[in-house]
């Protein structure tokens, strides 16, 4: 006998009707426009107070450091956001839930938060989520990506086994449905449409096509279930080099809002035969964290008193230090 049909008693952020989220899509342009943009403009008008923020990557791995900085500087507020396989980019975000700045996360979808993997917990973070100011809805890091993966097919939920019998399932937002062939019980995920998402790669042209090496994760999927799309690259190249080879084109121009070129835009996490992560720095985040007053003071120095990026990878030591990550980057893919 089937146990009854229930529900988690999580909160939904995101609404999942496809038909809703169609309605944003279809405004979304389908020439080859030129779409580069600096990140501050791209973070001014393509980032909104209440939006829900989805950051491509994994983990440390070719994360859009520079949005995220700039949503700190432009003192962003109460976005909601998908912690899947997240770590340096939720605790930057974090950062700007400070007394005296507001509140940058109001809500969050939980997978994979707090932790950065090996390294250790983020003070900060965790002191974020157990101050009780942010709502959290718990999933599971592939309960994310089908989420992900309905929202691109434009669909209202897909069917999974995940979560079944759990407690993450407890705290969801996710139901339980039977089988209409098997009379077996799944769990339903509904669909994920972020307002806003913002993916580093390795190139892309002045339209907004775009490659990557490494692991995708779930970008494909989010790179289409994402209302508006803000593409970081380490380089731009030109468009007749998509058109030569388009197999290798896995973010196509018709999803992306805006393209800003940003080298070394994945700082201080890795980029896939590019540049090693800054352990250094990395380490310094966590253990300042530590003490409020002494964060603040390095948030001043790093995020908020700084121009843009580019400043920002001068005050860590600039080329010189690059050129240091990228020959360990070398070192290891050799070797490897």
């Amino acid at each position: 006998m089937h146990s009854p049909l229930s529900t988690g008693d999580g909160v939904l952020f995101a609404n999942p009707d496809p038909d809703l989220a169609r309605a944003d899509f279809a405004r979304k342009p389908r020439a080859l426009t030129d779409k580069r943009s600096s990140v501050a403009n791209a973070v001014k008008n393509l980032i909104h107070d209440d939006d829900y923020l989805a950051i491509g990557g994994f983990g440390t791995n070719r994360i859009p450091t520079a949005i995220i900085h700039e949503i700190l500087r432009q003192q962003k507020q109460r976005l909601g956001f998908a912690g899947h396989t997240a770590t340096h980019d939720f605790q930057v975000l974090c950062a700007g839930n400070l007394t005296g700045r507001g509140q940058t996360l109001s809500r969050v979808d939980i997978a994979y938060v707090v932790g950065l993997e090996a390294r250790g917990l983020s003070p900060h973070a965790r002191r974020v989520i157990e101050s009780g100011t942010v709502a959290c809805t718990e999933w599971t890091n592939y309960a994310l990506a089908v989420r992900l993966q309905a929202a691109a097919m434009g669909v209202s939920f897909l069917p999974a086994r995940c979560m079944l019998g759990t407690d993450t399932f407890r705290y969801s937002a996710a139901k339980t449905i039977r089988c209409p062939f098997t009379d077996a019980t799944f769990v339903a995920l509904p669909a994920l449409y972020p307002d806003v998402a913002a993916i580093h790669v390795h190139e892309a042209d002045i339209y907004g096509n775009a490659r990557l090496r490494g692991t995708t994760v779930a970008d494909l999927e989010l790179a289409r279930a994402a209302k508006r799309l803000i593409i970081t690259c380490e380089r731009l190249i030109p468009h007749d080099e998509f058109r030569a080879d388009p197999n290798q084109t896995l973010i196509p121009f018709f999803c992306v809002d805006a393209v800003c070129e940003v080298p070394c835009g994945s700082y201080p996490g890795n980029m896939p035969g590019e540049y090693f992560s800054d352990e250094m720095h990395l380490r310094e985040w966590l253990e300042v964290e530590k003490d409020p007053t002494a964060f603040a003071h390095f948030l001043d120095r790093h995020i908020f008193g700084v121009r843009d990026f580019s400043e920002y990878l001068e005050r860590r030591g600039g080329l010189v230090r690059m050129q240091e990550l990228r020959n360990q980057e070398f070192l290891l893919t050799a070797t490897s």
